[in-house]
């Protein structure tokens, strides 16, 4: 295969041996060396040697995401889409339109609402709902997918009634008057809906999954972490239907699947483990939930909730259940990889893991939004990566403050202690949760602020640095998969992958320019995937 040089370009390696130089040359999909110019096209700018100038424009090792639902993302694709959704009133007319051109008894679904953002109301009523939709079910996913919307049609088609009995860990809220449903279900109480709702054809999911990967590295994403099989059709059919997208019709993207806990029996039988796989596609952890959410109360506290008296949160699973999940994990030499926002969630997932030995692959926490000063020393460990979101700031304040009150508030996503106590730290976005574009993690990560606001930063001293945002989207994303060997920085012998800048990160006045910057290229294995 013939060699492609990447020159004329800043390129910042994230490697200390060799921070930065002007070529990469690539060679089967792997770097082959690098250096200055002169240097480079002198020893490899033979006839026949493609030649990519980068016309100086800041270049990194491929942005990696580490935990998101690619299968989400698709979703957006297919269905309602009410991400970015400001008022009541615009949600319900939304409705309204999609179900107008709904037939009768087909379902309408759509995710991604936020009332937080709303100038007019909480979240819309079944009454609303009714009355947006009276002939068809509604299903609305909100944005952090553990609250959920739905109207009567949904309940009678899910045959509804007052004794029913509601899955562990899930429940519908009823109106305190009236007894009846409000329209809102919490976390597992979900399945009484989606068990009943027709699943989208196995083609309509691919093309949905292959819009997503398009449009992640059209973000600068090189790899991701994606959380799919409840979403896309079990096991089998989710690795399936990446295989065909990423190994036979080459998408470019690289993937690592998180296996959710109640598929492991079936991964066991398959033979695939963490680690199964090639660069392209790799089966990652087992993901299981500890707790749920701030934005339902459900994410499990130490202390009670400030604005709900006597109100701690929920535990998905008692100590011992949680204890055998892990064990089973165990058992087939797999990493774990848990949902844990509230702290005492941390800490009872701490309590387990430290009962084990650690495998080959890295366990990860995933979120750890809320710690303790006790907790961030615990979670110092070489076979631990703690996986951050830094745009949770952007949907979480300022409402999570009366939620938490100021004094827990100080351990509320300490990005900075967490690096500075040594834990091993990867950065995503848990899309369709927060948007999928790395760029507005990263500004999240150095300001602590949603992009409108101009103040130092919800928790300024918990603030990071260009260069650590950096390197938690890069080489963080490597060590959570430890493929720290393969990717993470650009080095002789590693992959080639890589993300340019429209500007130089690092010389910019203010963070907010991070708003204006722009993607001008995608590199994977040598390939440009993505240009401006």
């Amino acid at each position: 295969m013939a060699k492609t040089i990447f020159t004329n370009g800043k390129i910042y390696t994230l490697d200390k041996n060799q921070p930065f130089v002007e070529s990469v040359v690539v060679e089967n999909g792997n770097i082959l060396d690098l250096g200055a110019h002169e240097d480079m096209m002198l020893q490899w700018g033979r006839e026949g040697t493609k030649i990519v100038d980068l016309q100086e424009k800041m270049t990194t090792p491929g942005l990696i995401d580490s935990h998101m639902h690619l299968s989400g993302v698709a979703f957006q694709f297919l269905d309602l889409n009410l991400t970015g959704v400001t008022s009541k009133r615009e949600m319900i007319e939304k409705i309204r339109e999609r179900a107008n051109v709904t037939s009768p008894g087909k379902w309408l679904t759509g995710l991604g609402f936020d009332e937080n953002l709303f100038d007019d109301g909480g979240m819309p009523t079944i009454q609303e709902l009714d009355e947006a939709a009276p002939h068809c079910p509604v299903f609305i996913k909100r944005i952090c997918h553990h609250a959920f919307l739905v109207n009567s049609k949904a309940l009678e088609m899910a045959n509804y009634h007052p004794s029913m009995e509601v899955p562990t860990g899930g429940s519908i809220v009823l109106d305190p008057d009236t007894k009846k449903p409000t329209g809102l279900l919490l976390e597992s109480a979900s399945t009484l809906i989606t068990d009943r709702m027709p699943e989208k054809t196995y083609e309509e999911l691919k093309h949905g999954l292959s819009l997503a990967m398009e449009y992640a590295m059209k973000s600068g994403l090189t790899s991701i972490h994606t959380n799919d099989p409840r979403y896309l059709g079990g096991l089998d059919q989710t690795y399936k239907m990446y295989d065909e997208l990423l190994n036979q019709e080459r998408k470019g993207l690289r993937c690592n699947l998180l296996i959710d806990y109640p598929f492991l029996d079936r991964l066991k039988e398959t033979g695939m483990y963490a680690g199964y796989g090639n660069d392209t596609l790799q089966i990652g952890a087992v993901k299981i939930f500890a707790d749920g959410a701030f934005g339902g109360r459900t994410a499990l506290l130490s202390e009670p909730y400030l604005d709900a008296s006597g109100k701690y949160g929920e535990a998905m699973h008692d100590q011992e259940t949680l204890f055998q999940m892990v064990k089973e994990a165990r058992d087939h030499s797999m990493p774990v990889a848990i949902h844990t926002i509230g702290d005492q969630a941390v800490e009872n997932v701490l309590q387990v893991l430290e009962q084990f030995p650690s495998v080959k692959h890295r366990d990860r926490i995933i979120h750890v939004s809320l710690l303790r000063e006790d907790l961030i020393r615990r979670l110092a460990k070489p076979s631990l990566v703690a996986d951050i979101q830094p745009r949770f700031v952007v949907g979480d304040y300022p409402w999570v403050q009366d939620r938490l009150g100021k004094e827990r508030i100080k351990y509320l996503y300490a990005w900075k202690s967490l690096l500075s106590a040594g834990v091993m730290c990867a950065g995503g976005s848990d899309a369709p949760v927060e948007p999928v574009d790395p760029l507005l993690g990263i500004h999240a990560a150095v300001t602590q602020r949603h992009p409108r606001e101009t103040h130092n930063g919800w928790n300024e001293k918990e603030k990071l640095s260009m260069r650590e945002a950096l390197e938690v989207f890069t080489i963080g994303g490597a060590c959570a998969t430890n493929e720290e060997g393969r990717k993470g920085t650009i080095a002789p012998g590693k992959l080639a992958d890589m993300t340019v800048f429209s500007r130089d990160l690092f010389e910019i006045e203010h963070p907010d320019e991070l708003l204006d910057t722009e993607i001008e290229m995608t590199v994977i294995g040598g390939e440009i995937v993505y240009r401006k």
